[in-house]
């Protein structure tokens, strides 16, 4: 059963001028450790890949705040919930802490997707009851 549905579009360009303002400190606070590790990889390689990465997982986890039902109030945390790639590349949800027990005692399962073109990037998710 469909516990809730969430979806999120973010503008490549002003993430671009959130980052030139703030510096790395913004991937900081919203990337998880392995987020960020893949976040500084792909950007040392080709700018716009960085960017590109940080806006999709940006709009998963609005997406995913939205369709558990707490936008980003506790035990949401940027963090705390990381898009992570399975060995086939599909998109997973990882969750930590305090987030991950609230998940697991709820009996829910979400499922992700992500995309991105030259200027937007976008996620869909859906949380079921198991």
């Amino acid at each position: 059963m469909i516990y809730g549905i969430g979806t999120d579009i973010c503008d490549l360009r002003r993430l671009r001028a959130t980052l030139d303002r703030r510096g790395e400190r913004f991937a900081e606070k919203v990337l998880g450790p392995h987020e960020l590790a893949v976040f500084r990889v792909r950007r040392a390689r080709v700018e716009a890949r960085g960017l590109s990465f940080l806006g999709t997982r940006f709009a998963a986890k609005e997406a995913f705040s939205k369709a558990i039902g707490l936008g980003m109030r506790m035990p949401m945390t940027w963090r705390a919930c990381e898009i992570v790639n399975a060995a086939s590349g599909k998109p997973e949800i990882l969750l930590h802490g305090e987030l991950a027990e609230w998940f697991a005692a709820k009996g829910l399962r979400a499922h992700v997707t992500v995309t991105d073109e030259t200027e937007y990037a976008a996620a869909f998710v859906v949380v079921e009851t198991i």
